[in-house]
């Protein structure tokens, strides 16, 4: 997935700064894994391992749950947050709604 490959994208436009250009064809103000850093993803992976590689490269607080409606993987993406070792109370709290509220305006 997209931030596995992050530091490709930083290595490249510093390699080839021709192919990175930001709005008006001038340089790009950021590294593309500072805009990475930007999105949100949702959680719908399958490892623990991928589990916590996507929160050291993003932060827990740019994840929410994801359902993949209507295929039936719902349980999967909760359950996964919790049984992910080593994420804080904190983490798990922002993945399973407390970003999703944020970006809805919902006080939690």
């Amino acid at each position: 997935y997209l931030p596995s490959y992050a530091g490709r994208s930083d290595q490249g436009c510093l390699t080839f700064p021709n192919r990175c250009p930001g709005p008006k064809d001038g340089p790009l103000k950021k590294k593309p894994t500072e805009y990475l850093k930007q999105l949100y993803y949702d959680n719908i992976m399958f490892t623990p391992e991928a589990m916590r590689h996507l929160v050291a490269e993003v932060g827990a607080g740019q994840i929410v749950v994801g359902t993949d409606f209507p295929y039936p993987w719902t349980k999967t993406a909760v359950d996964l947050v919790l049984a992910t070792p080593g994420l804080s109370d904190a983490e798990r709290a922002a993945m399973l709604g407390g970003t999703a509220a944020k970006l809805l305006g919902i006080n939690a």
